[in-house]
């Protein structure tokens, strides 16, 4: 993206000053900052976007107990020069790296406790992706409480302040796997919570409907917010677990998005053939509403989109605010507008 750094030395000098915030974490899922040691650009955009928060993935695999020389030099790029923005790790592997028994989740908690040794300043973790869906996990939702118990006792036996993320996919019926997460949890006997905030993708069923659609059957997006608080509380009540709202837990929008069309005279700079039927035509506008909505929902503390630019394989996701040259897309602007509106609370919830 060799157009980013000279696309955001113009944006830079419209940037604003920051404003108090008022407790929506927005941020977005990005790793383009860990493969280039010249990740100033990256940082520029974060920052003149209004971001608070940037989330990151580190690969894990079977018997890995600390991270490789590549994951350290990645983690270096971003870490130091995220200074004023609030770094996610979320660490993961495949269906068949899941840990399904005690030993792996010793390595992979111990993995995860080497990262907060290694970096200081790291306090949030999410343990896996999406682990109700097949294409990232080879376990039932017990195997899963079994990880998220093991890492929340080794991680904040290290650090009290980590804040340990369940994730969890809308699409693949969230409800029953909090049930089934819940149900593992009073069967063990276990006395101490299993999480400290619930990572919960929000992506809608359709690029084109609005962020605050409701749905019916197995899908929970951000606009099925009701449904996915009686599901937790369904899940956990009466357990050592608290809900979102209790005892500073939360529900974070990990991940979120709307995929546009490309414009035809970038078609260049992208490869392959479009894969969402739906494709939006107001991406900023969905977007924009889909924070304003996250800031007026009680108990959801961030927002995440993916992510900051398109990838390049229509395969892919197209849901970023840059074109996948760097350059920003019409939604950028009402992005930025709608972090700054949370950021100063100019954000009305009536109605």
């Amino acid at each position: 993206m060799r157009a980013l750094a000279a696309a955001f030395l113009v944006l830079l000098v419209l940037a604003r000053p920051a404003a108090a915030g008022t407790g929506l974490l927005v941020g977005v899922d990005d790793d383009n900052a860990k493969w280039t040691a010249r990740n100033a650009a990256y940082f520029s955009v974060y920052r003149d976007l209004g971001l608070k928060a940037l989330r990151i993935t580190v690969p894990w695999h079977a018997g890995e107990w600390a991270p490789t020389a590549t994951d350290v030099t990645a983690l270096g790029r971003v870490i130091p020069a995220a200074f004023g923005l609030r770094v996610v790790v979320a660490v993961s592997g495949g269906p068949a790296d899941t840990p399904l028994d005690a030993l792996s989740r010793d390595r992979f908690c111990g993995f995860a406790a080497n990262l907060l040794r290694r970096y200081p300043t790291l306090d949030d973790l999410v343990v896996w992706t999406e682990p109700n869906s097949s294409r990232f996990w080879n376990g039932g939702p017990a195997a899963y409480e079994a990880l998220l118990a093991r890492c929340w006792d080794v991680l904040h036996a290290m650090r009290p302040r980590v804040n340990v993320i369940a994730a969890s996919a809308p699409h693949q019926k969230p409800a029953a796997w909090y049930q089934g997460l819940g149900d593992a949890l009073r069967a063990s006997g276990r006395s101490s919570p299993i999480l400290d905030t619930v990572g919960h993708n929000a992506y809608p069923n359709r690029s084109d409907e609005p962020p605050d659609a409701v749905h019916k059957g197995g899908s929970l997006d951000e606009g099925d917010y009701a449904r996915l608080m009686r599901a937790l509380h369904a899940a956990f009540d009466g357990t050592p677990q608290p809900v979102p709202g209790e005892r500073g837990v939360t529900i974070w929008y990990m991940e979120d998005g709307f995929q546009t069309a490309v414009d035809p005279i970038r078609a260049g700079q992208y490869r392959g053939a479009e894969t969402d039927r739906h494709l939006t035509t107001d991406q900023g506008a969905q977007l924009a509403a889909a924070v304003r909505l996250a800031y007026c929902q009680p108990a959801v503390g961030a927002f995440f989109n993916f992510q900051l630019a398109d990838e390049r394989d229509l395969g892919g996701w197209q849901s970023g605010v840059l074109w996948a040259d760097g350059t920003p897309k019409p939604a950028y602007a009402a992005f930025r507008q709608a972090v700054w509106d949370v950021d100063r609370g100019a954000v009305s919830c009536s109605g």
